[in-house]
């Protein structure tokens, strides 16, 4: 089965085993969301509705981000006394989080889906699994990964997301698992290991939108991918099982997510799928969409 695409299936895809996290509400540019035993409220855009929840429900938050002018930044304002790390957890798999300048806090709830089915590819794997996680920030899809069993390259420009991730390593209780960390431009480290002849046989992929490495060089997703995609194709191993591609706030489809992952396998044989991670939540039903993504396993 060739990946050609002709009419792409666009998938709404969300993950419906958190304990630990909750999309209480929405409404006006803002969410209510419970991140372990703290309410949180975050500016979100596309949030054009009213909110379902009463005031009441809201005035219950614990902090809230306040608007910055950038699309990253933003200031932490407390309406009580809270821990600023805590440890989360989803199934087998803790990690920490904590509050900083931004809207983020080190993990992104939608993506569990990506978890649970990366994990589900190297448990079916005839073989064990080489993969690479580029782009790894807080690594919950490199402990996804090594506990399945794989070996795990993470890659990251940020020394603080690398030592974020790996303590999350021994939280998780992971850290005899084979895994590698490497703080390197994600570009420059695949390219090398394409010389060295190394090959991967499964491929994470959660390039941001706008980004500085460590050494000054500037990541846009747009002017980038299309290097990063070649790269890529010369490091899949000859039978490699799997390859997950997420896409943050990009004005794009799927489908181009989808026809991005087809530039790394070109004729190779399989099953693609595409679509959108989204959250849903518990008050009023809506529905927010967070990233795009294309998944392909052989």
């Amino acid at each position: 089965m060739k990946n050609t695409i002709t009419t792409p299936i666009i998938n709404l895809e969300f993950s419906p085993d958190w304990q630990d996290y909750q999309l209480l509400d929405s409404g006006n540019g803002k969410t209510l969301e419970r991140f372990g035993p703290y309410k949180l409220i975050r500016p979100e855009p596309q949030v054009i509705w009213q909110k379902s929840l009463p005031k009441e429900d809201w005035d219950e938050a614990d902090a809230i981000v306040q608007e910055a002018q950038t699309e990253y930044g933003g200031q932490w304002h407390f309406y009580k006394s809270i821990e600023k790390q805590w440890v989360m957890q989803y199934k087998a798999m803790k990690f920490q989080v904590q509050l900083s300048s931004s809207r983020h806090v080190g993990v992104f709830p939608e993506q569990a889906s990506h978890w649970d089915w990366i994990i589900g590819q190297i448990k079916h794997s005839q073989k064990p699994l080489n993969v690479l996680n580029l782009f790894g920030y807080t690594g919950i899809a490199t402990l996804a990964a090594a506990q399945a069993g794989a070996k795990v390259t993470h890659v990251d420009s940020s020394k603080h997301a690398i030592s974020w991730a790996n303590y999350n390593l021994k939280l998780s209780g992971l850290t005899g698992k084979p895994v590698r960390w490497i703080v390197e431009d994600a570009l420059k480290f695949i390219q090398r290991e394409a010389r060295r002849g190394n090959r991967y046989d499964g491929l994470i992929l959660d390039p941001p939108k706008f980004g500085r490495g460590s050494d000054g060089k500037i990541w846009d997703f747009y002017k980038s991918m299309p290097e990063l995609l070649e790269a890529c194709r010369g490091i899949l191993s000859e039978d490699a099982q799997f390859i997950v591609l997420t896409a943050y706030a990009i004005q794009a489809s799927s489908v181009i997510t989808a026809q991005a992952l087809q530039e790394i396998l070109k004729d190779r044989p399989g099953y693609l799928t595409t679509g959108e991670l989204a959250t849903r939540e518990e008050s009023g039903g809506h529905i927010i969409s967070h990233a795009l993504f294309s998944r392909w396993t052989n």
